[in-house]
């Protein structure tokens, strides 16, 4: 199966559409009217449909075992078609747009199954997504289309041409992934003053600045106390959000010293400068986090659903 342990927990939902086409009124009527031999086809339909949609995983290869929170079935009768909905909820890492297309496909086959001994000239069709929320799809539409960022690792070894910048360069494809501009990335070394200097630089010509590496314990680690003076306003919940994270895949996060904030319109993040710290901190926010531009305008908070 696809890897999702890097993903985030959101709110999934999706919602499937499959239309049942009969042959005759007859057997809309026979439907309507419950006198379908089998027994009452909208019941009998739906709980074959809640079924399928808790089971997709094991029909469907690849699909992942998931909670599902809110399952609902609707019908609409146009003329001989029944149009089946079925809207899928979960709060988990990946999507359940398989699951309401499984079900919607299960219900259709019910349907064709009770009314095939009244009815020969049935046709299911159309099965299909009607809409899905809450993906990186549902966050990355309300980012703004313009953005650009300054990538600085802050690293006494690195500067000195010891060892190679990996952290860096993973932030730097990260956003390049999600159409952030990177318009300047450099190395300097575990320095307070060079990389305070550096924020503020950077504050005047970037909306996001994301420093790598000084946020361990080591007494040569500084860049928390570099940046923490001069941020107008603190971000806790992203703070909160990449230890979180990183807590639930290594237990050596809560040592992490990681810091959010704003400098005027400019976003300030100090990340671990391990490469999967980097990595980790950056799934745990991203592109959720690029929401933040649009509040820093003046625009009202908005959900993803």
């Amino acid at each position: 199966m696809v890897d999702i342990t890097h993903k985030i927990t959101t709110l999934r939902v999706a919602k499937a559409k499959a239309i049942v086409q009969v042959s005759m009124p007859e057997t809309i009527a026979a439907v309507v009217e419950n006198k379908v031999p089998k027994g009452n086809v909208f019941e009998m339909a739906k709980v074959a449909g809640l079924f399928a949609v808790k089971n997709t995983h094991i029909t469907i290869p690849d699909c992942h075992p998931l909670p599902i929170e809110y399952t609902a079935v609707e019908y609409d009768i146009q003329e001989l078609e029944i149009h089946i909905y079925i809207t899928v909820k979960t709060v988990y890492k990946t999507g359940v747009e398989v699951e309401a297309m499984h079900g919607a496909s299960v219900i259709a086959l019910t349907m064709y199954d009770m009314l095939k001994p009244i009815d020969k000239g049935i046709v299911i069709r159309e099965v299909g997504l009607v809409e899905k929320k809450g993906g990186k799809s549902s966050f990355k539409q309300q980012n703004p289309k313009t953005i650009n960022a300054a990538v600085i690792v802050c690293s006494d070894s690195i500067s000195k041409g010891i060892k190679e910048d990996a952290a860096g360069k993973t932030i730097v494809e990260k956003l390049k992934s999600m159409e952030v501009e990177v318009s300047s990335y450099e190395v300097i070394p575990d320095e307070l003053e060079l990389i305070r200097q550096k924020a503020l630089e950077y504050a005047d010509t970037n909306k996001l600045i994301i420093f790598t590496g000084g946020t361990g314990l080591s007494k040569r680690d500084v860049t928390p106390e570099a940046l923490e003076p001069i941020l107008e306003r603190r971000i806790p919940g992203i703070e909160e959000a990449i230890r979180s994270y990183g807590q639930k895949i290594m237990p050596y996060a809560m040592l992490s010293r990681s810091v959010a904030g704003t400098i005027g319109d400019a976003l300030i993040l100090a990340l671990p400068g391990s490469t999967n710290g980097a990595k980790e901190s950056m799934d745990a926010v991203f592109p959720h986090l690029l929401h933040v531009f649009k509040i820093l305008k003046g625009a009202q908070h908005e959900t993803a659903d």
